[in-house]
């Protein structure tokens, strides 16, 4: 397809007229009108603002084609996506999971420094997938920083009907912990090591919950193509503040992790200063609303 064809077809695809199209690259209707009939050329700083608006790269605008990649996903988005959700879902989960099988081990009278052990490998492996999907994730974004929004809006709609229900089932699973709890401990007495093996069990439980919580956001992200090429290509004082969001984010669960091994070494805190990495996870939270460059624009 020419640049004429592409345009016609990026314009209509968003619903847009002439006149609109013109008022957002500051130019008049005739001369959008003289573009998508072949007439005329715009400048090349337009045609870049052209790029930004559609969301496509210069080479598809200009020579590809623009109507076969809106409904292929020729980069692979969808299959990374899926593979980098997962990777932080079950990394997220199995960081929670082993600190309730080390609880768990306690509970039923294994040393202490085995379970410590234990929860350690555990975390050690979920770091590890953590850093490499983040750099493969990284990488991928700088290979393919625009991407057509190839989802049809059934896709997106079913999505979201999976949604609802993600969401629900996290915080019923939660509700259910703290029932069950209840429940136990008006059969069980509350000391050692039935208080040990109901937080295992809880946090077992928290851990699906907060698994589906996580999948669930990634996935509606994923599906948010228009916000992943704004965030791959953003200003520069979006940049800033961007970068600013992951050192922050950094310090805290860096200290979070500083002060448990300082904890569990010092005081033998290993089996109940869990809490510092949820309480670190909901600072970073507000750290990205805070800071947020694109607050309100969501």
């Amino acid at each position: 397809m020419a640049f004429s064809e592409n345009l016609q077809f990026l314009r209509t695809q968003q619903n847009l007229t002439q006149e609109q199209l013109a008022e957002a690259m500051d130019v008049s209707r005739q001369s959008v009108s003289k573009w998508e009939s072949g007439a005329s050329f715009p400048e090349m700083d337009t045609i870049l603002k052209l790029c930004d608006l559609f969301s496509v790269s210069l080479d598809t605008l200009l020579r590809g084609d623009a109507a076969a990649e809106a409904q292929a996903d020729t980069a692979g988005y969808d299959k990374h996506m899926n593979t980098f959700t997962w990777q932080v879902t079950l990394s997220i989960v199995g960081i929670i999971a082993g600190v309730a099988l080390m609880v768990g081990a306690l509970a039923l009278g294994l040393p202490e420094e085995l379970s410590t052990v234990l929860f350690l490998l555990i975390l050690t492996i979920a770091v590890v997938v953590l850093i490499a999907g983040g750099i493969q994730h990284d990488n991928f974004c700088k290979r393919y920083p625009v991407i057509p929004d190839f989802y049809t809006q059934e896709e997106k709609d079913a999505f979201h009907r999976k949604l609802v229900w993600l969401i629900a089932g996290g915080v019923g699973a939660i509700l259910f912990g703290v029932i069950a709890m209840l429940l136990f401990f008006s059969v069980f007495p509350e000391e050692e090591p039935y208080e040990l093996a109901a937080a295992a069990v809880f946090l077992i439980i928290v851990a699906g919950a907060v698994g589906a919580f996580v999948y669930g956001g990634m996935q509606d992200e994923k599906y948010k193509v228009w916000k992943y090429n704004r965030d791959n290509s953003p200003t520069p004082e979006a940049k800033a503040r961007l970068n600013l969001i992951g050192v922050v984010c950094a310090c805290i669960m860096l200290a979070a992790t500083a002060v448990y091994v300082g904890l569990g070494l010092t005081m033998e805190m290993w089996s109940t200063a869990w809490w510092l990495f949820p309480v670190g996870g909901i600072l970073c939270g507000i750290a990205h609303v805070v800071l947020d460059p694109y607050k309100g624009e969501d």
